[in-house]
């Protein structure tokens, strides 16, 4: 098998074909030009397997907080956020991961930690 690769050339955006000893030959004269807003509609609308999502999907979504968005803002590790807010790891990493998703309560009470992280820690050392 040779090392022969495809590449989108930087300065024309013409598709090359990258030879092992670097030589680089141009696959097709005239450059690959990014689909339009429009392109991309019609052609998410054409997928059967996924089409795009209706303002009736979003209304029956529901929101979750983005964990390691919260844990982040607040600079903890993992380790820190988990001891802090008394989350076992093992569900922080689940949840972060995308593995499982914070049941209703969990979810109430990450967007209290979300909006006034202090108050909470308040409350747990009390």
């Amino acid at each position: 098998m040779t090392d022969i690769f495809v590449k989108i050339h930087n300065t024309d955006g013409k598709p090359v074909r990258v030879h092992p000893d670097g030589r680089e030959e141009v696959l097709v004269e005239h450059p690959i030009r990014p689909m339009t807003e429009e392109e991309i509609h019609t052609a998410a609308l054409s997928d059967p397997d996924n089409p795009p999502l209706t303002e009736d999907d979003f209304s029956r979504m529901k929101r979750t907080p983005q964990v390691k968005i919260i844990r982040r803002a607040l600079r903890l590790s993992q380790e820190e956020f988990s001891g802090q807010f008394h989350i076992p790891l093992g569900t922080l990493r689940d949840w972060e991961q995308g593995r499982k998703e914070p049941d209703t309560a969990a979810r109430a009470y990450l967007k209290v930690i979300g909006s006034n992280p202090q108050a909470v820690l308040d409350a747990l050392q009390a």
